[in-house]
């Protein structure tokens, strides 16, 4: 059993993440909307993966005898300036998610939940990730511009970028 504060503070990461997945699927209906193929499904993948990261606390939780709450979310924005500007705000939330998750690995060291600690360590590592692939995102979309004639090669960029992220997580299940 993990203490009642590390509990609320997993809880509060549920809802992180769950708040990230809405966030990202909104994103991907507007770059729909917008004809960006590439960001679409970038994006609805990225919905995905934060859902998955959810679940895997909620998972932990289970293991450890501990409630995890189904969060209610409030609603996330449904229109964004441009796609360079979602980006920076995907960007600046995937830093809000490591800064939280840095927290709880403080705080598990705090209280000696050695398991918390052990459990996070990919939550970690899985941050560092994002937070360099959405630092290269943005570096193609200032090398491209994000005119609108950029458009049509920021979405080859982001959907190419998507591809590999598949290939690359069908060979680490193979």
């Amino acid at each position: 059993m993990i203490s009642p504060t590390i509990q609320k503070a997993l809880n509060d990461q549920i809802a992180l993440e769950a708040r990230a997945s809405f966030l990202y699927l909104s994103m991907s209906v507007w770059c729909d909307a917008q004809g960006l193929e590439g960001c679409c499904k970038f994006m609805q993948r990225q919905s995905e993966e934060e859902r998955m990261h959810m679940l895997k606390i909620f998972h932990y939780m289970s293991e450890v005898d501990a409630l995890a709450i189904t969060p209610a979310i409030d609603q996330v924005p449904v229109e964004f300036d441009s796609v360079k500007s979602m980006f920076e705000q995907v960007y600046a939330h995937e830093q809000k998610v490591s800064a939280s998750i840095h927290n709880l690995v403080a705080l598990s060291v705090q209280e000696r939940d050695h398991n918390t600690d052990n459990f996070l360590q990919w939550f970690v590592e899985e941050q560092r990730e994002e937070e360099a692939l959405m630092r290269t995102i943005l570096d193609k979309i200032k090398l491209i511009g994000d005119g609108p004639q950029s458009l049509y090669y920021i979405d080859k960029e982001v959907s190419a970028i998507n591809d590999q992220a598949i290939k690359e997580a069908a060979a680490e299940k193979a």
